[in-house]
């Protein structure tokens, strides 16, 4: 019996509604497979918690979700409390505290899934983003000088260590190697003369023990042009914390849209628990009305069994996923259904079942 505690943190807005879809397809995997046992401890932390506390998480929160397997968070951030204050005393606390310096963003356009690129199919848009997800442009390095003053100044320091640096690349390379994939590296380095540089040095550093790799460099601009006139040319993604932001939204949006749009954050070590969410956000403008897609969560929960090892009910996960897309029957507004987010994850389960059986 493989057992995996996962804790959870619903969050805030439309989070607490697709992870509860996500939690649903884990539990009728458990009950199809009799080798996987699920536990699950919820934590009410996020911006409904701040109001309340003053805190977005525990002070000792790290120290409470250290021995569990993963952490399955749904979404944080509401109109009344500072982006910056949910984005920093949550989440990249927790992947910084974690060392979940790999963020896997696949930009993949399923069957059955909208695409806004004119004749572009599947073969077209199928690549994985490898993110940098420790440091870099969100290290929170920097200063204010002078405030409300009018020689006011701040400043925001890019970090990029060897360790960090290497790491990150060598991940994309080896992933790269044992998909058989090209791999690109996306910077700026004609304009950032010393961070960026840096990486590319990095990147055809490391590529001289990857001979085997196809190995590709875009200026960041290029690339964002390149996702949306010939995203075929991209498999294996390397980039920065803040281009890795940057360009996985665009790539949401030409594979689908953010319903889609899943995220691991992991730590390969495993001397951490990884924390798996879909990259939506809480959508304060949306929640309680039971619209939200589920499947960017269920999508998630996916990697999450796939980072388990469990690569063969992640494969299935997202063939029901495919399956409730391409049958066109239960959707929810934003692919032009009318569908809850209740019925579409209880359709993507029901589908799972006939998978499991076939």
């Amino acid at each position: 019996m493989k057992e995996y505690n996962i804790a959870v943190i619903a969050g805030d807005g439309i989070g607490t509604e697709v992870t509860a879809e996500g939690i649903k397809v884990l539990k009728i995997i458990e009950e199809l497979d009799k080798d996987i046992q699920f536990s699950f401890t919820y934590f009410p932390w996020g911006c409904e918690y701040y109001k309340k506390t003053g805190k977005i998480m525990d002070d000792d929160g790290l120290e409470k979700l250290r021995n569990y397997d993963a952490v399955y968070l749904g979404a944080v951030g509401a109109p009344e409390v500072p982006d910056y204050i949910s984005l920093r005393d949550l989440l990249i606390k927790i992947r910084q505290g974690f060392d979940q310096y790999v963020n896997l963003r696949p930009v993949k356009l399923l069957r059955g899934a909208p695409c806004p690129l004119i004749g572009k199919s599947q073969a077209d848009i199928d690549m994985i983003v490898v993110r940098e997800n420790s440091e870099g442009e969100y290290a929170g390095a920097g200063d204010w000088l002078y405030k409300d003053k009018p020689e006011e100044v701040v400043l925001q320091t890019s970090v990029f260590s060897r360790k960090g640096t290497e790491r990150i690349i060598r991940y994309a390379y080896e992933l790269a190697r044992r998909e058989h994939k090209s791999i690109t590296s996306v910077s700026k380095g004609n304009a950032l003369n010393y961070s960026m540089v840096f990486w590319d040095k990095i990147f055809a550093e490391v590529g001289k023990e990857y001979t085997d790799v196809k190995q590709y460099s875009y200026l960041v601009d290029a690339a964002a042009m390149f996702f949306v006139k010939d995203p075929a040319r991209f498999e294996v993604v390397v980039t920065s914390n803040l281009f890795g932001d940057i360009l996985t939204d665009l790539g949401a949006a030409i594979a689908g849209g953010m319903g889609l749009a899943a995220g691991a954050n992991i730590n390969p070590e495993k001397e951490y628990p990884s924390m798996f969410e879909p990259i939506h956000g809480s959508a304060p403008d949306i929640a309680g009305k039971s619209i939200a897609n589920p499947m960017a969560a269920i999508w998630s929960a996916a990697q999450m069994m796939e980072f388990f090892g469990e690569k063969k009910w992640s494969n299935k996960m997202i063939m029901a996923i495919e399956k409730v897309l391409t049958d066109k029957k239960v959707l929810s507004i934003d692919f032009a259904g009318t569908a809850t987010t209740k019925e579409v994850g209880e359709e993507i389960g029901k589908q799972l079942r006939k998978i499991y059986t076939i």
